[in-house]
């Protein structure tokens, strides 16, 4: 745990202006990508005959269903800036946005030379270890994503054999399952994350249910954030008042 009293000499070194402005590209990339992919996503709807009031829904669902996710990460981030400062930890969430990885990376950085996370005595080079492990332990995932990405659609081809009826109900089974994947590891961690789980899941279905039965369109699009954020509440909630009773 950090020291009220004192803050770690090597956070110093963390918060530097040098290190603002060499994390400063990395984001500035992210920017760019997320930019061109609006880009061609709202040029690629129009050559689809998509009008601009469903490109405009498109983009509002969007911007609505990352609100929950943003909440999660911006919490992490103040998380991983008490432990590696401010430039890295807004460089590795930008890039990554996995507090569950970043922390047990820089924590096995540090450790290779006997400190933990939070040590005041932390040497620069020990700093430097755990900067070098979440970046390069991060990039298996992105080299991936560049090269595999391209041949997903083939694969996703291949596997319907032909049959185009099967090619969506394997896309809702891949989704589904990697859905199923996460919230299996979070059901059996505690009591709170149980009853944010759950909490989340009947949120949705109730306000998807009156949005089909209303047709309520802007319901829909608020389904997804609302579901994570009460969720959220529901789980810290829970952590405050009962704990985790396993």
């Amino acid at each position: 745990m950090l020291s009220l009293a004192s803050t770690p000499a090597y956070l110093d070194v963390a918060n530097s202006h040098w290190l603002w402005l060499s994390t400063l590209p990395v984001v500035l990339v992210v920017l760019l990508q997320a930019s061109i992919f609006l880009r061609r996503a709202w040029s690629d709807g129009k050559e689809m005959g998509l009008s601009e009031e469903q490109l405009r829904s498109g983009f509002k669902t969007g911007v609505i269903s990352a609100i929950g996710p943003a909440v999660a990460v911006l919490v992490g981030m103040l998380a991983l800036i008490a432990t590696v400062g401010g430039p890295v930890a807004w460089m590795r969430l930008s890039v990554i946005g996995s507090v569950a990885f970043e922390l047990p990376a820089a924590e096995l950085g540090v450790s290779q030379f006997g400190y933990s996370l939070g040590d005041e005595n932390i040497s620069e080079t020990a700093y430097a270890t755990a900067v070098w492990t979440m970046t390069l332990g991060g990039t298996g995932w992105l080299l991936f994503s560049a090269f595999g990405t391209p041949h997903m659609e083939k694969l996703r081809q291949k596997m319907g054999n032909g049959r185009e009826k099967l090619i969506p109900v394997i896309s809702s089974a891949a989704m589904l399952g990697a859905f199923a994947y996460f919230l299996t590891g979070e059901v059996a961690a505690g009591t709170p994350e149980t009853g944010s789980v759950a909490t989340g899941g009947i949120v949705m279905l109730i306000l998807l249910r009156i949005a089909d039965e209303r047709d309520v369109q802007w319901l829909r699009e608020w389904a997804l954030g609302t579901a994570m954020i009460v969720g959220l509440v529901v789980g810290v909630a829970l952590q405050v008042t009962v704990g985790s009773w396993w």
